[in-house]
């Protein structure tokens, strides 16, 4: 199955946060912290979005950083992905 998101929003998979810190200790499940740089998978078309015109500005493969406890985590065929509108993403990683 695939994921196609529609008008201003975009299909992100989370990039694994860092299991040991740079000291060495390796950190549990618990202690980390969501993360919040993600790669882009599916992007929606834009248009017309609460009667304003939305251009999209991000492209699939794009890594991004997103608002911290933005979206609507959905698991398909096993994996995790996080369903964003563009305006929770703050930047894009170059």
């Amino acid at each position: 199955m695939k994921l196609k998101p529609l008008a201003d929003r975009v299909v992100v998979k989370m990039v694994e946060a860092e299991e040991t810190t740079k000291s060495g200790i390796i950190l549990t499940a618990s202690a980390k912290e969501k993360p919040q740089i993600a790669e882009i998978v599916a992007v929606g078309p834009g248009g017309i979005v609460e009667g304003k015109e939305v251009k999209m500005y991000v492209n699939v493969g794009d890594k991004v950083i997103t608002s911290k406890y933005s979206g609507t985590e959905v698991k398909l065929d096993g994996e995790e992905y996080t369903i964003v509108r563009q305006s929770d993403i703050l930047a894009i990683c170059e």
